[in-house]
């Protein structure tokens, strides 16, 4: 009996100190497949996630998150046309997981006609503040607001870009005096979305940061910011996301949590796209 108890002991051991990378990679898909009819360009709804962590993914990637659908494509890190399967972010591959975009996608071709496609383009980074994207800084080997701008580029040759998945702040929240101005950053930065897609009424959909932060007192003024610059904004909706969970770093959203939100990014952005 002790050799068997020896045994088991051994093995667990073994599974928990597995490097936390390859516990993460799990469920990754080995290989994704590139589309080979890519559809009219007229057929062809395009959106934009940036931001940085809670939008580049950080939540566990279940088998789920793995199944693609002919009406959803995004981009591989070599700019070739796929279809979308989880995660959808390359930038940071020693943290990237399970995102909102497919959970968005699937909940959006839900409510649009059969023959319309939606494309995902990943650009948010980890870590990035909106300083850096309002000046351009080079974030993580990204320049953050160029790449923004290359990747409408690609989008645009393969169908309309219909509007903006915004998520991002958490790094604001360590300084106070960071959070004074983000609402009139933020109408800075989305001034300039809008003007590198050439729409004056982009729809932006906006996430608030989660309420399951140790700095409380910041992530409220923080989304404070933000609903206040959304008053301002007719084409600018917020997502609530008080009733959302972390995946237990007390930063980043759980993959139940990831998931929800994309659906409610869906519903958002249906109510700009069907007026």
């Amino acid at each position: 009996m002790k050799y068997v108890l020896l045994g088991v002991i051994m093995l667990l051991s073994v599974s928990c100190n597995q490097p936390v990378s390859q516990t993460r990679t799990k469920n990754f898909p080995r290989q994704n497949r590139f589309v080979e009819h890519v559809p009219n360009n007229k057929n062809v709804w395009v959106f934009i996630m940036a931001g940085q962590s809670n939008m580049a993914g950080r939540a566990f990637v279940e088998p789920q998150d793995t199944i693609e659908s002919p009406r959803i494509l995004t981009i591989n890190k070599n700019n070739r046309l796929v279809y979308a399967k989880e995660p959808l972010h390359f930038y940071e591959p020693s943290m990237t997981g399970l995102d909102m975009g497919l959970a968005f996608g699937k909940e959006i071709i839900k409510n649009i006609p059969d023959s319309i496609s939606v494309m995902l383009i990943p650009t948010a980074v980890g870590g990035s503040t909106i300083d850096k994207w309002l000046t351009n800084k080079e974030h993580r080997h990204v320049e953050l607001l160029k790449n923004f701008e290359d990747k409408v580029a690609l989008g645009s040759s393969y169908g309309t870009i219909k509007g903006v998945l915004w998520h991002q702040g958490e790094s604001d929240t360590k300084d106070t005096l960071a959070i004074v101005d983000y609402d009139k950053k933020m109408s800075q930065l989305f001034k300039t979305f809008r003007k590198i897609i050439n729409n004056k009424q982009l729809p932006i959909v906006v996430g608030e940061i989660g309420a399951f932060s140790n700095n409380k007192a910041n992530w409220k003024r923080l989304n404070s910011k933000i609903r206040s610059y959304s008053k301002t904004d007719d084409f600018v909706d917020v997502i609530l996301t008080s009733d959302l969970s972390d995946r237990g770093d007390l930063l980043h959203f759980d993959s139940k949590s990831i998931r929800i939100l994309g659906e409610r990014y869906a519903k958002s952005m249906m109510l700009f796209l069907s007026l």
